[in-house]
């Protein structure tokens, strides 16, 4: 199982890039993958194809009208069972024995 975090932004398309990534973050959340947006990017769980896969949609999804586009990729592969996105997290505040905050604050 594949922990995949990413950002992918265009280049030259001025402070705000928000809605480039709300075009990414459509394709990810029906891409049926478990996900978490966080305020530096996404990080989807899935099989390295599956992730992968979602990574290249939406870079596809950018491509027509964005001639330079940043992508970041930070992969973390595991043997066993998902449902790492969440038990990561539990485990670092079990270790910390207090909650941290990991979500968004609304």
């Amino acid at each position: 199982m594949v922990l995949l975090d990413f950002s992918m932004a265009p280049l030259g398309r001025g402070e705000s890039v928000a809605a480039y990534v709300a075009r990414c973050l459509e394709i990810v959340a029906a891409s049926g993958l478990d996900y978490r947006l966080h305020a530096m990017g996404t990080t989807l769980e899935g099989e390295w194809d599956e992730v992968f896969a979602v990574v290249r949609r939406c870079f596809e999804a950018l491509k027509p009208d964005c001639e330079r586009i940043s992508v970041s990729i930070k992969v973390d592969y595991r043997t066993g069972p998902g449902g790492r996105l969440d038990s990561k997290v539990r485990h670092v505040q079990d270790l910390v024995q207090q909650p941290l905050r990991t979500g968004s604050s609304t």
